[in-house]
């Protein structure tokens, strides 16, 4: 066994946020660390995810997945490096993948860890490109949104984590026209210049209803939604008959005390006969041997890229969630937890 250290800081909530997050909701303590109990390990977290979905987490709702307790460590997607190990299959020095981010050493069930090969692509591309964010975009687009060559496809915060490889992705499998939306001209260099969108728009630059057509005069059949609201009431103006929109996100909305009206052009999804499917990677964990076959090799052959925005430190995993849902990151936004 290695020398542990005698304590781990950890990020709790203490407060309910009523719209936007404010530092005051947050804690970050410090707890005492033991020997793993048998059939455990204990993880010194290299890098941690945060990620959108879990704004909705900080609410006292019933949902698709249990909200944070108050005055308990938040969790999330996590890799890191074993400390100690009392369980059979893993060996300190192995590098994992698992669910307890959002602080420095990590006390897992193995049955919850997944090895990972930092030879293969670094620790955090299993938090990004090859992992829950990746597979998300990689069924939303091709098992919600039923994809097929020829089709010409919209994404909304098509800078953001899922975004980027959703239009990747779908140039890479043949779309007429790859088309993004994001919030600066930044941004939109990086999503045309870099990653081979066709075309791309500020959404603070002019209505989106007005730049999405410009940017797709023939329509769309595809929308894969991270944003909702005015994107959304745009998309399904721009969908061509029979087309497909996967719900993936809305941060638009995430922060909002008041309900948000719904697209005043709903009454479109009949004529146009269209199909909107929201989508829960959590289904579609058989697709993840054919999901990792796939996208591992467009990375090897630089066929696909992605965008990371590392927060170095854990005293700043807060200001990292928050500037993740400001859209202050490229990419996918890691927190490196080491110390």
């Amino acid at each position: 066994m290695s020398v542990l250290p005698a304590s781990s800081r950890e990020w709790h909530l203490v407060a309910r946020p009523h719209g936007w997050p404010v530092p005051s909701d947050f804690a970050l303590r410090e707890v005492p660390v033991a020997e793993p109990a048998e059939g455990r390990i204990l993880v010194r977290n290299v890098h941690f995810s945060v990620d959108p979905y879990m704004r909705g987490r900080m609410n006292d709702v019933k949902s698709y997945i249990p909200p944070f307790k108050l005055d308990h460590p938040m969790d999330g997607g996590a890799v890191g490096e074993v400390v100690a190990s009392n369980a059979e299959g893993f060996a300190v020095g192995d590098h994992v993948l698992h669910g307890l981010g959002w602080r420095e050493y990590a006390d897992v069930p193995a049955q919850h860890a997944t090895k990972v090969d930092p030879e293969l692509a670094p620790l955090s591309a299993y938090l990004g490109v090859l992992g829950m964010t990746g597979l998300t975009a990689y069924a939303g687009l091709f098992d919600v949104a039923s994809f097929k060559e020829g089709d010409a496809v919209f994404v909304s915060g098509a800078a953001g984590a899922v975004g980027s490889q959703v239009g990747q992705m779908a140039r890479l499998k043949g779309a007429s026209r790859v088309i993004g939306s994001a919030g600066s001209d930044e941004k939109v260099k990086w999503l045309v210049e870099e990653l081979g969108f066709d075309a791309a728009f500020n959404y603070k630059n002019g209505p989106v209803k007005d730049q999405l057509r410009e940017a797709a005069p023939n329509g769309i059949d595809v929308y894969f939604d991270n944003v909702g609201g005015d994107h959304l009431e745009a998309a399904i103006s721009s969908l061509n008959v029979h087309g497909r929109a996967t719900i993936c996100g809305m941060i638009a909305q995430y922060n909002d005390t008041e309900p948000v009206p719904g697209p005043r052009n709903m009454a479109m999804i009949i004529g146009k006969r269209l199909r909107l499917q929201g989508v829960l990677v959590g289904d579609h964990y058989g697709l993840q041997q054919q999901f990792v076959q796939e996208v591992g090799g467009w990375l090897r052959s630089g066929e696909l890229k992605y965008g990371e925005t590392f927060v170095e430190g854990m005293e700043n995993g807060v200001d990292a969630f928050l500037g993740m849902l400001r859209g202050d990151n490229t990419g996918k936004m890691i927190v490196s937890a080491t110390r």
